[in-house]
Order: C-alpha cells, then structure tokens, then sequence
C-alpha cells in the first residue's frame, strides 16, 4: 500500500526535556482516571482504559504511574470530576485544528483555548466547522527495524486499512474498534517496537504552508498543548 506516514513530529516528541515529558504524563494520568473512573477500572473489561494504556506505554510511561492513576480512580473517597470538551477552529492560513481537553472548569478552559488561538493568528470556530475533515483510526508507528517484505506480508494479513513504509518507520492504520485487537496480533508475531500506538483523528487531506507559514502554525499548536486542561491537539498541516 502507498502513501506518505504524517508523524515526523515523532523524533522530536520523543526527544522531549524531562519537563516536558512530566507534562506528558500528567496528561495521560488524567486521561487514564477519567476511563478508570467512568468505567470497569479493569483495562480487560474497559476498552477505553486499555487504549489509553497502550497510548501510555507508548510514551513510555512509567507502569506505577500507570497504576497510580487507575488506582486513584478506585478510590470512592475521590471527588474529581472531569468534563470532556472539544473545542474547532482555524490556526493561521486556514489550518484546521481539533482541541481535546478534560476540565473541571469549562469557563476557564473556553478562555484559555479562546485567548491562545486568538494570540497567536487563529479564531475559535463553531461545532462541526472542521471536525468533518477529520476521521477517527487507530495509528501504529513502528521502528524500522524489520525486514519491510516480511513485515508487510504479515500485516496485510490482519484487518488493517493501510500500511506505509517510509524514512521515518512503518506506519500501520486500522479501525478504531479493532486496533487493540491488530496491535496484540503483532505483538505476537515479535512486532513490539512501537515509537507511537493510539486511536486518534487523521486529517483526509493536509495542507503543505512554507517555513514562516509552518513555524505559526506549530507555534500555536505548542501553546495549546502547553494549556493544562489541553489533552491532544488535531490539525491538517502537512509536516
């Protein structure tokens, strides 16, 4: 199958400073309480908590962090609660963007994404303004270090949608309802090493802007994600 993998931002995400990275995984702590709390806390049972799991140790998340997070979700004596919101609109020269966020504070968070998006060249659109130029799937990016021949065989044996091979390593889309399903098939077979595993939304096309154009669109991008209640950022840029 062709096509051109979009996750170049891989490299830099994992070269990521020691702050950076806690913020990471302050996220997904958040991200895994609130599956935990709204479901079966365990991930057997939970669809939801085990895709964060896998998008966890992915990141290389730390296991007792992993579990301090569930764990903190069993216990009835926590009152947190959190709200999950998407907000849409435009980064500057028509790049669409999606924005994720778990809140306690949907007033505050609204500011917040407002003012960032605002700031830096973009607007805040209305529900469903952008969110059709997306599509939901489960992406697994893996290290290149497999025969490609061999590794393509067997993946297109699996129910996938797509596989691509480029510089940056082999890139496998499936459905969302069965990513876990293809990502423990390849674990099976000794395809283990993961630089990326989520189900997550996917632009159907991508917009390509020049260097200035690139850097204030990333720019904003990072500001939001800088945002505490911000849990993923969606966009169209071709990187």
């Amino acid at each position: 199958m062709s096509g051109h993998s979009k996750w170049s931002t891989i490299k830099r995400k994992k070269g990521a400073i020691d702050s950076e990275r806690s913020k990471v995984f302050q996220k997904l702590a958040k991200e895994l309480y609130v599956a935990a709390k709204s479901g079966d806390a365990n991930p057997e049972n939970n669809s939801a908590l085990r895709m964060v799991i896998e998008k966890a140790k992915a990141e290389n998340m730390p296991k007792t962090n992993i579990e301090s997070a569930i764990n903190k979700a069993k216990n009835k004596g926590n009152d947190e609660n959190y709200e999950s919101v998407r907000y849409e609109g435009y980064a500057p020269n028509g790049i669409a963007v999606m924005i994720d966020c778990l809140t306690d504070n949907k007033n505050r968070t609204a500011g917040f994404v407002r003012s960032t998006l605002t700031k830096r060249g973009g607007n805040l659109g209305t529900d469903g303004s952008v969110s059709y130029l997306f599509e939901r799937k489960g992406v697994m990016v893996l290290d290149k270090v497999y025969d490609e021949d061999k590794m393509m065989e067997d993946v297109l044996n699996l129910d996938v949608l797509d596989f691509i091979s480029d510089d940056d390593g082999y890139t496998i889309y499936t459905e969302p309802n069965n990513f876990i399903e293809v990502k423990d098939e390849l674990t099976k077979m000794g395809y283990d090493n993961f630089l990326l595993s989520e189900v997550t939304f996917v632009p159907n096309n991508y917009i390509a802007l020049d260097e200035e154009g690139t850097e204030k669109v990333m720019g904003l991008i990072d500001a939001l994600n800088d945002l505490d209640d911000v849990q993923a950022v969606y966009h169209n840029l071709e990187l």
